[in-house]
């Protein structure tokens, strides 16, 4: 029988697990949204039977429901995973993991009492650069990482101002939360070793400019809090003598959208990356898969052609966490990895308060 899953969360992204969840055969039976007009409209535009405006009720009528998805503000991440994870249901929730360190830990225990799948939505990791890259890291071809280089920078790109986004008890901050795909792909690629200190500076020059606003997000709330970043910089150290910097912005006088992880192994170094023409537009981008070697003493690099994934991997993320529940596929993330992520991040905030390094040992 096939797995069947809701979805919590009628926003923009719902329409990517939709398709990722049938493309692997799940069926989706219900929509849950707290603006029932929202989830009635996604409902009659993909097809899904069930509208429910309390997600609690929805777990209580849907008996049959294997796995859900979370697509909501971050601070609603935790616990609405450790509401479904209590209910016997398997969860895929939307990045970042939760607002903080603490609560991703409460989610992984939540899914190891529960035993059940807990994935998140890192989807760059599903995308086929991610998935070409891998093969050239498992073959040896790479060897060893020992650097690092991940960037998610944008010129205009303020996803609406006084909503959720812009209000760090809601969010947990600002683009460093928001953008920490990269971050993740980089430490993915290095095996996810386990971080020892974090240097880090945020910076809010431009976060109230509306000059500077995204061509998508949310729309502004008059009178709406502001109080999170629009730029990180920082430098992460690992226990394996690894090391990763991340540059991440929602609104730096940059020349544009970059979204890339490179890296310098012992063989060979090599760069995922997406660059846009506009900010935010997909269909303005523009990706490259590149690995740089010494050969027969010549420098040699490569590029790498794959297959287009115009949803960035979004699809086949989703298709993933239901393969990993049938275990047809290992999940491309877990838990554990979600915790560590969120304990840099954590640790970067803290460096950039008090101005001084931050151990995570």
């Amino acid at each position: 029988m096939s797995i069947k899953t809701a979805i919590i969360g009628a926003g923009g992204m719902a329409a990517y697990h939709i398709s990722g969840f049938r493309q692997a055969g799940a069926e989706v039976v219900a929509i849950a949204d707290v603006n029932r007009e929202a989830a009635e409209k996604c409902a009659a535009k993909n097809g899904i039977p069930k509208v429910f405006a309390d997600v609690a009720e929805m777990l209580r009528s849907t008996p049959s429901l294997d796995a859900v998805s979370v697509i909501v503000p971050n601070k609603f991440h935790a616990p609405l995973s450790i509401q479904a994870l209590e209910a016997g249901k398997h969860v895929f929730c939307e990045k970042p993991p939760a607002i903080n360190a603490e609560l991703a830990a409460r989610m992984k225990d939540a899914a190891e009492r529960a035993k059940k799948t807990l994935m998140f939505n890192f989807n760059n990791r599903a995308r086929p650069e991610s998935y070409a890259m891998r093969e050239y890291l498992a073959d040896g071809s790479v060897g060893r990482i020992n650097s690092c280089q991940a960037k998610w920078i944008r010129r205009c790109g303020i996803p609406g101002f006084g909503g959720w986004f812009t209000t760090k008890a809601l969010s947990g901050g600002g683009a460093l939360v928001d953008l920490l795909h990269m971050i993740d792909l980089g430490i993915h690629f290095m095996g996810y070793p386990e971080p020892a200190h974090v240097l880090a500076r945020t910076y809010d020059d431009f976060i109230k400019d509306k000059g500077f606003k995204g061509p998508w997000g949310i729309p502004d709330v008059e009178k709406g809090i502001v109080d999170v970043e629009a730029a990180a910089h920082g430098f992460v150290t690992f226990k394996t003598g690894q090391a990763l910097t991340f540059h991440i912005s929602w609104a730096e006088l940059n020349k544009g959208e970059e979204v890339s992880v490179s890296f310098q192994g012992t063989k060979a170094g090599g760069l995922v990356q997406r660059l846009f023409r506009t900010d935010g537009d997909d269909g303005s981008a523009v990706d490259a898969l590149e690995l740089y070697t010494q050969e027969h003493g010549r420098s040699v690099n490569r590029s790498v052609v794959v297959a287009p994934d115009e949803t960035m991997g979004r699809a086949r993320s989703a298709m993933n966490f239901i393969r990993a529940i049938e275990g047809k596929e290992a999940p491309l993330n877990t838990p554990a990895e979600a915790v560590s992520l969120m304990r840099i991040i954590d640790g970067a905030y803290e460096s950039a308060r008090t101005g001084k390094p931050v151990s995570l040992s």
